[in-house]
């Protein structure tokens, strides 16, 4: 039995195609609409499962020449995030035979394609899937500097097998020990899923996300590309959290808050608070804007956003997300990025050992934001950014 399925997002398709295959059918995919027209002609497959909103043309012109210009009765499934009544009812009114709204399991694919095609006569045992088809897909940068020791795989590895739509970008920023080699090991079998972008020498994290997140943003199959701390002291459903929420409002960038509140597991050294409330503190003061915390290391941003956010270099290492607020600030006005920023608190955070912060840290970072006062000073849109270079660094 043959299957065809068309969708932009190969981040759907790839899952997808491999759990059919799992169940005895044979699968082929297209990115495309025109492409995916050209291969049902030649391929005369079964059944189709075809998405609603692509780029070149919409999944109905795809229904419509199999139904008007070829006149053929093939099964048609549309698995689509498109819940508008209009569509729905136009689907069916053009001859679909079912309409799937993500987000739904593999599981429940597999169900409506027995259920419409049958099964394959010799199929071995197949267990069920976890995995869920998302209706977006996500970028995530995650910056490595001698992580060897620390990087956890494993939950890497769980999350992004369980969780279709993510596409993990793993940056190597020059480390001396074995991260790289670490990393290549971990991509190994989920090239689709997971990139290893490695800069040969260290230019510091925030160069690091710059770079991934530039990177990231070349795929055209992406939604929404954000940034995580690789020790993971932000949970990966913390982070699917933030997700849900810019995918669900006019948000352009949602960013983690380690805001201390009833129902939350925050873990912070009492020191490194007292720290961090003062430099947080001077940051709302340079930014004019009411954040609890900045230096979260986790965000989400909408991908129209990226260029105003990370298309120059930062002019600080240790606080780059001030200046990403600066920027969206410049580019938008502040009323308006105001609006389009959110910040939402966690409900785990952990500072994994390990980690580095010492006093002398800490001044440079008080300098750092002087450095930034001083560059973004009196800058009222993009046009006038001029991002000079002050050495109020510490040696």
């Amino acid at each position: 039995m043959k299957v065809l399925a068309i969708d932009d997002q190969q981040l759907v398709l790839l899952p997808l195609q491999k759990r059919l295959i799992e169940l005895g059918y044979d699968v082929k995919i297209e990115t495309k609409g025109k492409d995916g027209i050209e291969t049902y002609n030649s391929y005369q497959p079964d059944l189709v499962i075809v998405d609603v909103n692509m780029p070149d043309i919409s999944g109905l012109d795809v229904v419509k020449h199999i139904r008007i210009t070829k006149k053929a009765q093939t099964p048609i499934m549309v698995l689509s995030g498109d819940t508008k009544d209009e569509t729905i009812t136009e689907g069916f009114e053009l001859g679909i035979d079912d309409y799937m709204k993500k987000p739904l399991s593999l599981n429940e694919i597999s169900a409506r394609v027995k259920r419409l095609i049958g099964a394959p006569k010799v199929i071995s045992a197949v267990e069920k899937s976890d995995v869920m088809i998302q209706q977006r897909c996500v970028g995530v940068v995650i910056p490595c500097y001698n992580e060897e020791e620390r990087l956890l795989s494993d939950e890497f590895l769980s999350y992004i097998d369980k969780n279709s739509g993510y596409h993990l970008c793993f940056v190597n920023d020059g480390s001396k020990d074995n991260t790289l080699k670490v990393l290549k090991e971990l991509q190994k079998g989920r090239e689709d899923f997971i990139t290893v972008y490695d800069c040969e020498k260290n230019g510091g994290k925030a160069e690091a996300v710059r770079l991934g997140m530039l990177h990231m943003a070349k795929k055209a199959d992406l939604d929404y590309i954000g940034f995580l701390d690789a020790d993971l002291s932000t949970d990966l459903s913390d982070f699917d959290d933030l997700v849900k929420t810019i995918e669900t409002s006019n948000f352009k960038i949602v960013s983690g808050s380690r805001i201390s509140r009833m129902g939350a597991n925050i873990t912070k050294e009492s020191a490194r608070k007292i720290i961090s409330l003062t430099i947080n503190f001077i940051i709302r003061k340079i930014l004019k804007m009411d954040f609890k915390d900045t230096q979260c290391g986790a965000k989400i941003f909408s991908k129209d956003v990226i260029e105003v956010a990370f298309k120059d270099k930062f002019v600080t290492q240790w606080i780059f997300d001030v200046e990403i607020f600066k920027r969206m600030s410049q580019h938008f006005g502040l009323k308006q990025a105001k609006a389009l920023l959110c910040e939402q608190p966690l409900k785990r955070w952990i500072h994994a050992d390990g980690s580095k912060l010492s006093m002398k840290d800490s001044v440079k970072i008080v300098m750092q934001l002087a450095q930034i006062a001083w560059v973004y000073r009196g800058k009222s849109s993009k046009k006038d950014i001029k991002l000079e270079k002050v050495n109020f660094e510490l040696n």
